[in-house]
C-alpha cells in the first residue's frame, strides 16, 4: 500500500464552487517552493522592502505615544552588521524553538513508547464516536489558555485519535490546530490573555476618560457563548468539508489502532494512570492554596505573573514524560535507562526539519520587526478605516475584518492591540461604544485568521507534523485544509457578534455594548 495523494476529492462534488476554490488554493499553493525556500524568499522580500521604505522615509505616528515610527533600512551598513551579529541570537531566542523541543520530549516519549496509541484506543473503545470530534474541539478551545503549548500538543494527538478511528490523520491534525488557533478567543474560563488585552484596552480608554476602569472579564459572556457556537462549526467543517476532500488514508506498515489492548498495555496504562494521579495531587498542593508555591507571591494569582504560567511548558513536559515512563515500564517497553534514551532519540529525530525551518523563520520574523513595516502598515491601515465613513454595525464588522488582515502580518495579539487600541478605543468611545465592545471586535478579528497566517510560527510546526503522515505535503494542501475553518469561524462569529449587537446583550459582568445603558 502507499499513501494516497492528499487532496483527492472523495465524495465531494466537483461542481461545488467552494470546493473548486479550495482546489485552486491547493493546486497553485502546491506549486510554491518548499516552505524552507518560501520563508527564505519572504525574508529576502522583507529586506528589500525595508530598503525601499527606508529610502522613502516611510513613517507613521504611534497614537499611544505620539512617537514617529520610521521604516528601518536593514540593507545599509548598520543593518547588515546587525543581521550578521544577531543571526545566532535570533535563532536561539526564537520563542517556539525551545518551547516545541521541550514539550516534544514528553509528547514524543509518550508516542514512542505507545502510551498515546494505547490511551487513545482505550478512549475510543469506551466512548461514543460521535463525541470524539466535539471533545477535541472543546479541549482545543480550553487549551488556548495554555497558548503556545496547546498548539504543539493537541494537533499531533488529534491526528493519532483520527488514526485510531480509522479516519484521516491530517484532518485530525488540522482540527486540533484550528480549535486552538482559530478559536483563540473562545473559552469557558478566564486566562492570561484576558488580563493582557484588558490592560491595553483600559489604558487606551483613559485617553478619553482618565477614570475609566474595567476587569479582564469584560468580554466573558460573549466568549463563553462563542465556545458553543464555534464548536459545531468546527465539527461540521471537519466532517463535511475537510475529510471528504482528503479521502481515505492508508499508510505502509500502519499499526492496527483498532485492536484490543494487550495485557501488557493494560498494565502500562494502570501504571501511567497512577503516576498521573500522583502528579495531579502534587500540582493541586502547589497551586490550589492561596500560598501555593506556583502562585504569585504578592497577589496570590494563579494566572497573572505567576510561576505556574511561567513554568507551564516544563509542567507540560512532566505531564507527558512521567506517565510515558511508567507506561513503558509497566508495558515492558522500557527495561533500562538505555531504552529511555533510545525512545527519546527516536522521538526527537523527526524534528530536524522543524529546527532548520525555525532558523529561517526566526530570521524572517525578527527582520520584519526590526524594519517596523508591520507597525507602520497597521497604523496607516487603521487611519484608512477611520476615514471610510462607515457607521454602526458595518463599521464594526469592517473593523473585525481589518484586524483579521493585520493579523496576517503581526501574529502577536498584544503587539497588535498595543498599536490599534489607542486608535480605535477612543474613536469608538466618542461614537458611544463601550471599550469592552471594541476589544471584543478586535479579539474576533485577532482569532479568525490565526489558522492560516504564516506569521504564526506554529503554522510551520504544523506542516512539519503533517509531513510525518504525508512527506509530499505542500503549503497549498495544508492551506486548503485549514482555510474552511477560518471562513466558517469568520461567518458564524460575525453573525453572533451582530446578534449580540442587535439584542444589546451584556458583554461581561457590568459591561454593555454602549457606554450608557
Amino acid at each position: 500500500m502507499s499513501v494516497p495523494e492528499i487532496g483527492k476529492q472523495g465524495e465531494v462534488k466537483k461542481s461545488s464552487l467552494f470546493n473548486r476554490f479550495l482546489d485552486w488554493i491547493e493546486k497553485y499553493g502546491n506549486k510554491l517552493p518548499d516552505v524552507l525556500t518560501l520563508f527564505a524568499i519572504f525574508t529576502g522580500l522583507i529586506l528589500v522592502s525595508s530598503f525601499i521604505a527606508g529610502k522613502l522615509k516611510w513613517s507613521a505616528v504611534n497614537p499611544a505615544t505620539n512617537e514617529t515610527i520610521t521604516a528601518v533600512n536593514l540593507l545599509d551598513g548598520k543593518g547588515i552588521v546587525k543581521i550578521l551579529t544577531e543571526m545566532v541570537n535570533n535563532f536561539m531566542s526564537f520563542p517556539p524553538l525551545g518551547l516545541v523541543l521541550v514539550v516534544m520530549l514528553g509528547v514524543g516519549l509518550a508516542e514512542s513508547t505507545g502510551l498515546v496509541s494505547a490511551f487513545m484506543r482505550r478512549v475510543v473503545l469506551a466512548s461514543p464516536k460521535f463525541l470524539i470530534l466535539p471533545i477535541i474541539v472543546l479541549i482545543g478551545m480550553l487549551g488556548n489558555a495554555a497558548a503556545d503549548a496547546a498548539l504543539i500538543v493537541l494537533p499531533p494527538i488529534a491526528a493519532l485519535v483520527f488514526m485510531t478511528l480509522g479516519r484521516h490523520p491530517i484532518a485530525g491534525l488540522a482540527l486540533g490546530y484550528a480549535a486552538v488557533s482559530g478559536g483563540f478567543s473562545a473559552n469557558l474560563i478566564l486566562n492570561m490573555l484576558d488580563a493582557l488585552v484588558a490592560g491595553f484596552t483600559i489604558s487606551s480608554a483613559q485617553i478619553i476618560d482618565p477614570n475609566y476602569d474595567a476587569s479582564p472579564a469584560m468580554n466573558y459572556y460573549f466568549l463563553f457563548a462563542s465556545t458553543f457556537v464555534l464548536l459545531p462549526v468546527a465539527v461540521f467543517v471537519c466532517s463535511k468539508i475537510v475529510e471528504p476532500r482528503l479521502g481515505e488514508y492508508t499508510l505502509e506498515a500502519q499499526v492496527d489502532t483498532k485492536a484490543e489492548l494487550t495485557k501488557e498495555e493494560k498494565v502500562g496504562l494502570r501504571w501511567a494512570g497512577v503516576s498521573v494521579v500522583v502528579f495531579l495531587v502534587i500540582m493541586a498542593f502547589v497551586t490550589i492554596p492561596e500560598s501555593g508555591l506556583l502562585r504569585n507571591a504578592e497577589t496570590g494569582s494563579l494566572v497573572e505573573d505567576s510561576p505556574f504560567m511561567q513554568a507551564l511548558v516544563p509542567l507540560m513536559l512532566f505531564f507527558f514524560f512521567i506517565p510515558a515512563l511508567f507506561y513503558g515500564i509497566g508495558a515492558k517497553v522500557i527495561k533500562s535507562d538505555k531504552d529511555v534514551a533510545e525512545h527519546l532519540t527516536k522521538a526527537m529525530s523527526g524534528m530536524g526539519y522543524y529546527i532548520v525551518l525555525a532558523f529561517i523563520a526566526a530570521q524572517m520574523i525578527t527582520y520584519f520587526n526590526w524594519s517596523n513595516l508591520g507597525s507602520i502598515i497597521a497604523i496607516k491601515g487603521a487611519a484608512f478605516l477611520q476615514n471610510t465613513g462607515l457607521t454602526g454595525l458595518p463599521m464594526l464588522i469592517a473593523f473585525i475584518l481589518f484586524c483579521a488582515v493585520v493579523n496576517l502580518l503581526i501574529a502577536s495579539s498584544s503587539a497588535k492591540w498595543a498599536l490599534l487600541g489607542p486608535v480605535f478605543v477612543p474613536m469608538f468611545m466618542l461614537l458611544g461604544y463601550n471599550p469592552a465592545f471594541t476589544q471584543l471586535a478586535y479579539r474576533i478579528g485577532d482569532s479568525i485568521t490565526n489558522t492560516i497566517t504564516p506569521m504564526l510560527a506554529y503554522f510551520a510546526i504544523l506542516l512539519t507534523f503533517a509531513k510525518k503522515y504525508d512527506p509530499k505535503m505542500g503549503v497549498g494542501t495544508l492551506m486548503s485544509v485549514l482555510l474552511p475553518y477560518s471562513i466558517g469561524f469568520t461567518i458564524f462569529w460575525t453573525i453572533l457578534f451582530a446578534v449580540w449587537y442587535w439584542l444589546g446583550l451584556p458583554l461581561g459582568p457590568g459591561e454593555y455594548i454602549h457606554l450608557k445603558n
